[in-house]
């Protein structure tokens, strides 16, 4: 299987005109809700039978923060592969369109309402009035929901600027701000959890957007060298992140969940539950991306490793979405 599609409203002699773009849109319209159900309807799921109770709105909160790291994916994920496709001898100079400015809206909007969250004191606002809004500059976590506001703003404004590269520091505050937020100063060695955050995010961020924005792009250059060679300098440097999410996501969970309560936790706490599914998924990814990297240097025709590297970005979409749900869940207590 190569990039080359059949061109759209071809027909044949026995049988009416075939539109295989309302297949693909269909596909993503439920790959969409079932990301959006994920981290809506996951809590109840994830807390049965555990003893814990769920903060209030933790579905919600799960699904804005699930939009949050996808509106920061996107376009990290777009800067990273221009910046490679730049070391691509002979690149063509179609590019597609860049999703940045929709993604920065999107993440506006999430960001804003968990700002609107933390703003009623972590209750879900039965009303405007309710939201206290000089209130956010009174407290550790709502200065941070205020940065993420206006980094997304600030980020929306340079992709549409005649700089977009400018977007890297406004999305680095997010990243920043994010890392921050999840480990609060009440928690042991809080900077450390920072900065295994800080690693964690911001390689899968350039993992999955980045991979997103390569299958765009070599679907726009068409079959071609230049698409090979951008394949394969994508695979090296995501073969290094890989292994950046997988020692910090295991040392963060040590770090939670103490090695000689891990096992037990993984399936007594909500929390645990979840992590379990997302290594589970993560293992998925990593097995789609190794048999991408096989097809890539192996096979007759390179460009048949985009098959499974669609594969992979639809499971790296369903990563993105429980991980939303994991920041909603409590966190397990250390035994």
């Amino acid at each position: 299987m190569t990039l080359i599609r059949p061109t759209p409203g071809v027909s044949d002699a026995s049988g009416p005109v075939r539109r295989p773009g309302t297949g693909r849109a269909v596909a993503v319209l439920l790959l969409a809700v079932l990301a959006a159900l994920i981290p809506l309807f996951g809590p109840s799921a994830a807390l049965h039978d555990t003893g814990e109770a769920a903060a209030p709105g933790a579905g919600g909160v799960a699904l804005l923060r699930a939009v949050l790291f996808a509106a920061l994916c996107v376009p990290v994920g777009e800067l990273f592969v221009r910046r490679l496709v730049r070391s691509v001898p002979g690149a063509p100079e179609a590019a597609p369109r860049g999703w940045a400015p929709y993604a920065a809206a999107a993440g506006f909007v999430a960001a804003l309402g968990l700002a609107s969250f933390v703003a009623t004191g972590n209750l879900v606002p039965g009303s405007v009035a309710e939201i206290d809004v000089g209130g956010l500059y009174e407290s550790r976590d709502g200065k941070l929901a205020l940065v993420e506001v206006n980094a997304f703003l600030a980020a929306g404004l340079c992709a549409l600027s005649a700089r977009p590269a400018t977007q890297v520091w406004p999305l680095a505050a997010v990243v920043v701000a994010e890392a921050l937020r999840a480990h609060p100063t009440t928690e042991q060695s809080p900077l450390i959890g920072s900065g295994l955050t800080l690693v964690h995010l911001t390689c899968a961020a350039l993992w999955a957007g980045g991979l997103l924005y390569a299958l765009r792009t070599l679907r726009r250059w068409g079959p071609s060298e230049a698409g090979v060679a951008l394949l394969g300098l994508y695979a090296r440097v995501a073969a290094v992140l890989l292994a950046a999410i997988t020692a910090t996501g295991v040392w963060s969970s040590l770090r939670r969940m103490p090695s000689d309560t891990v096992l037990e936790q993984l399936t007594t706490t909500a929390y645990g539950r979840v992590l379990l599914a997302k290594v589970l998924l993560v293992a998925v990814v990593a097995v789609l991306a190794l048999w991408a990297r096989i097809r890539l240097g192996r096979a007759a025709d390179p460009l048949t490793a985009c098959s499974p590297a669609r594969a992979e970005v639809v499971a790296l979409g369903v990563v993105v979405a429980v991980s939303g749900l994991l920041t909603a869940l409590p966190v397990p207590i250390r035994w």
